[in-house]
């Protein structure tokens, strides 16, 4: 499936500044990148890095200038979303996972999944396999987080989402992971452009990783599963900002356009995924 995917960002300067900006599609197994233009006005040399064992792309630029900065991204990207029976995904074996994967077990800054071991236990103990514990998670933050857009702020964690029982893409994604991983599944965040999401916003979600491969989970149900387009991932918020800034500017002006580029694009849903007994990986 084809998407082209725009977004702008405007910043007021009033000293020099740092910005780390995370806003480029990555091109990985299931997406590919066919073109992209990052520019920013005035203009500025970027400098592009990616993180050690990480295809998340970041862009750093430095103002020393008062004024008006403006970026703009535009790209289009082919992803191949994978269906995979349920009856063929094999729970993972701690003594088995790879070395690079065991970190997403651990708490993070947004994830204190030490703190939540045991209402993780007390809502999902009961069950043993691995994409059981994630589809039931995804399930019950369904239904018990309330979505309330502009709900939470930057410092908002999964305990605090849970005590509040309501947030916003992120706060579900950081709810899942900490879940997950208090129950020994392996889990990240990751950010997204989203076909379909109204209003056009970037999007959050977490994934599980289960024998071997990643599975993405929605909890919001606000985009189709299958019209998302991945910019990056992390341990949470904290590793995949759409922009991290040293510095005091003042953002301004934030918009994100997804469009699908086929006329035969069908949404997929998690009920669909239910019903056909299947999972989902985007990775």
């Amino acid at each position: 499936m084809n998407f082209r995917v725009n977004c702008g960002l405007r910043y007021t300067l009033r000293d020099p500044a740092t910005f780390l900006f995370s806003i480029q599609c990555m091109e990985m197994g299931a997406q590919r990148l066919l073109k992209e233009s990052l520019k920013f006005s005035p203009s500025l040399a970027a400098q592009e890095f990616r993180n050690s064992g990480n295809e998340t792309r970041f862009s750093r630029i430095t103002t020393a200038d008062e004024g008006n900065l403006e970026v703009s991204y535009d790209a289009d990207v082919q992803i191949y979303p994978q269906l995979v029976p349920l009856e063929t995904i094999v729970s993972n074996q701690l003594k088995d996972l790879s070395p690079e994967v065991i970190p997403l077990l651990f708490p993070s800054r947004y994830c204190q999944s030490d703190r939540l071991r045991q209402p993780a236990y007390e809502l999902f103990g009961h069950l043993t396999e691995s994409y059981e514990i994630a589809l039931a998670i995804r399930d019950w933050l369904a239904s018990n987080i309330e979505y309330v857009s502009g709900s939470s702020g930057e410092n908002c964690s999964a305990v605090d989402t849970l005590d509040r029982r309501e947030g916003v893409c992120r706060d579900f994604a950081h709810l899942g992971i900490a879940f997950c991983r208090a129950l020994n599944v392996p889990a990240r965040y990751a950010s997204f452009y989203a076909y379909q999401l109204n209003p056009q916003d970037f999007h959050a979600c977490f994934e599980a990783f289960i024998g071997g491969a990643w599975y993405t989970f929605d909890p919001t149900g606000l985009a189709p599963l299958n019209g998302l387009i991945r910019i990056a991932n992390g341990r949470d918020a904290a590793d995949t900002a759409v922009c991290t800034i040293f510095g005091n500017p003042e953002l301004t002006l934030s918009w994100v356009t997804c469009s699908c580029l086929d006329a035969d694009f069908v949404p997929l849903t998690q009920a669909d995924l239910t019903e056909r007994h299947a999972a989902i990986t985007l990775a």
